[in-house]
């Protein structure tokens, strides 16, 4: 190829656009045609120029990287190097990339993910010089074969895919938990024994409005992990647990490559709000195998039939026992609904969630 490699760099951190454009022009073969924060700023720059080679971060708001790759692949076939932290532990993202044409990888971490770029600069840059030298028209091309000729496209085309199964896998793993009577102290008991860097945790406990915020900011106080009452659209976070506020309901939605939660108003659900199984319903729906549903100490049958779907759906899942429950009710019933893995004591559900965690 003639002349330099013009590269279009995309990707919503603005440390990793200015360090990634910085080592790239480094290299005299290489230009940096434009960066931009998000795919549509992207699309935006592809009307006017094409580059040689884009490099895509995976987890970006309003559209993840994969389904703008998609999008990339089927109008405009480009060199594209996906770049993100969800390929470190090969993962069925990294998967999903390569097979709707990602040429290649490039690696960060989630902490210090500048600092890491950096250090591999002469990586990247080779990287991304191969990348210019790939026939994506060749991978393409292998991949239509084992596809069907589509039709005449509908509205589709240009709307949002569904979210559900929008993304198979992430490398997080998301714990989801529901508890009623006895479940203060015996959440506190479980957070207590959990470390900082723990898998991020969303917690549904029955309880009236206002205390759920006083609750969560004493587990705070106790825990190494970081507790506090969900906010609309709180990210689910690695060493942090969000509590369902009192009378609303929340949801688990995945927001391209990452989760966050969704608060809402609602009817009672098993008559509660919030339901324990509004949130595991919502986490087999949007996190599926990457969730693990953990049912406790409480009254009634909040939470069996949802903890049946997670299980369904491919989700660990596991209640506490009989004789460390302060009521048996709801781990009893989810039990009876088939959908629990494995039944413990409290002093066990800590172990169980690192230990499906070093699992992953």
């Amino acid at each position: 190829m003639g002349g330099k490699i013009r590269v279009l760099i995309v990707d919503d951190s603005a440390s990793v656009r200015q360090t990634l454009s910085t080592l790239l022009s480094e290299d005299p073969d290489i230009e940096i045609m434009g960066v931009a924060n998000d795919p549509f700023m992207a699309a935006k720059k592809l009307r006017d120029e094409i580059p040689d080679v884009i490099t895509l971060d995976v987890e970006m708001p309003q559209m993840d990287g994969i389904t703008f790759l998609r999008k990339l692949m089927s109008q405009h076939p480009i060199p594209v190097v996906m770049c993100s932290s969800l390929t470190e532990t090969g993962s069925e993202t990294l998967m999903q990339a390569l097979e709707a044409g990602a040429v290649d990888i490039i690696l960060k971490p989630r902490i210090g993910a500048a600092d890491h770029l950096a250090e591999h600069a002469e990586q990247i840059r080779q990287t991304v010089k191969g990348a210019a030298r790939a026939s994506v028209s060749k991978l393409r091309a292998s991949r239509l074969k084992e596809r069907p000729v589509q039709g005449k496209l509908t509205a589709d085309a240009v709307l949002p895919p569904p979210k559900i199964g929008a993304m198979a896998k992430t490398t997080e793993m998301v714990v989801c938990v529901g508890a009623s009577t006895g479940g203060t102290e015996a959440l506190r008991e479980l957070l207590e024994a959990l470390p900082a860097n723990s898998p991020g945790m969303v917690i549904v406990q029955h309880m009236p409005e206002k205390f759920t915020a006083a609750f969560a900011k004493r587990l705070n106080s106790l825990c190494e992990v970081e507790v506090k009452e969900a906010v609309n659209g709180d990210p689910v976070l690695r060493g942090h647990v969000l509590i369902a506020p009192g009378d609303k309901h929340m949801l688990l939605e995945r927001r391209g490559a990452r989760y966050e939660v969704s608060v809402r108003e609602g009817p009672l659900v098993s008559r509660h709000r919030p339901s324990v199984d509004v949130l595991f319903r919502s986490a087999a729906r949007s996190a599926g195998a990457n969730a693990m549903g953990v049912i406790m100490t409480g009254m009634g049958d909040d939470g069996a039939r949802g903890m049946n779907e997670m299980h369904q759906a491919g989700a660990f899942t596991v209640a506490q026992d009989e004789a460390s429950s302060v009521v048996f009710g709801m781990p009893k019933e989810a039990i009876a609904h088939g959908g629990v893995d494995r039944i413990v004591p409290l002093d066990q559900i800590a172990r169980e969630i690192l230990a499906a965690d070093k699992r992953r």
